[in-house]
């Protein structure tokens, strides 16, 4: 039995969400490999969303929304898929007087400079959310995870636009991990809102 994503967003939100996926053509079919190595006959391109004026305003509301709920201190998560999204939610956070620090995992440290693979302020002891566009199997989600355990902070909720249900959601919760998704598609790339 396939356990179901909280719904932590009105469900009139996820159907906007979905509509203007629809609209930005974020789902193409083909061949494509997956960050995960897989191959996959659909891809979802969250940064048509995140990347788009009316996409980055309403995500960005919706991550607002979680972080006052939440007691949310910092957002962040893997880059790329996380940086619009990110960048957009702290400017509203700001605008509405929310408290906010942004920051972004790295996949891999810079050879150069600071050689960090965290960028952005994360206090130690944060409460934080993870943020990222497409959940399939969790790996950038895993690393972003240990990263900002490893400063000592928690994480109260990891966000996601798609769920691509490959084992990533599942796993999280499994560990532990309260997870969301606005989003889900089946292996033939049918994406609905979540159920």
């Amino acid at each position: 039995m396939k356990e179901q994503p909280e719904k932590l967003v009105p469900p009139e939100v996820r159907r906007a969400v979905l509509a203007l996926a629809k609209e930005l053509n974020a789902l193409r079919f083909g061949d494509f490999v997956l960050s995960s190595g897989q191959h996959s006959s659909y891809y979802f391109d969250g940064r048509l969303l995140s990347l788009d004026s009316e996409g980055a305003g309403i995500l960005a509301e919706v991550v607002v929304d979680l972080v006052r709920r939440f007691g949310v201190q910092a957002i962040g998560g893997p880059t790329l898929g996380a940086d619009p999204i990110v960048g957009a939610a702290l400017a509203v956070a700001y605008r509405n007087g929310v408290p906010l620090r942004g920051f972004l995992v790295r996949s891999q440290a810079k050879e150069h400079g600071t050689q960090r693979l965290l960028e952005g302020a994360l206090e130690r002891g944060s409460v934080t959310m993870l943020i990222d566009d497409v959940c399939s199997t969790g790996g950038s989600l895993f690393r972003a995870v240990e990263v900002v355990e490893a400063q000592g902070c928690t994480v109260a909720l990891v966000l996601t636009i798609l769920d691509r249900h490959q084992g990533g959601s599942e796993e999280l919760r499994r560990r532990g991990y309260r997870f969301a998704s606005l989003l889900e598609a089946d292996a033939q790339g049918n994406v609905s809102i979540t159920e």
